[in-house]
């Protein structure tokens, strides 16, 4: 019957997972994501990404491999960066009011920040 049920997903990263990730691909950036005439080869940062690989597996609730930790570190990225933009003023639409429960009071704009007079 195993042969029958459909693929489960992944289990999510954990917070030791996302540290190692975050710390090694860090530790690696300049030869993982620089450009110009000193950027290294796609077999270089094939061998990083493998490296940090066997950095996360084993703090890892399952075994990841290289195109997982691409993935959780675009996602960090866009993360990291949408949550500058609603910080920012002028930046997009203005932040929705239910943000003020999703953010820490010191991540709040300013302008959400101050109670209302």
């Amino acid at each position: 019957m195993a042969e029958d049920s459909p693929k489960r997903r992944k289990a999510n990263f954990n917070e030791a997972e996302t540290e190692v990730l975050i710390e090694q691909v860090l530790k690696h950036e300049q030869l993982l994501f620089a450009a110009g005439p000193g950027r290294a080869s796609a077999g270089q940062k094939r061998k990083v990404w493998e490296l940090i690989r066997h950095k996360v597996n084993p703090v890892a609730a399952c075994p990841r491999d290289v195109e997982d930790l691409k993935k959780r570190w675009r996602d960090l990225k866009r993360r990291d960066r949408s949550k500058l933009c609603r910080l920012s003023q002028g930046c997009g639409p203005p932040a929705p009011p239910a943000l003020g429960l999703l953010l820490a009071p010191e991540e709040l704009p300013p302008a959400a920040a101050a109670p209302p007079a």
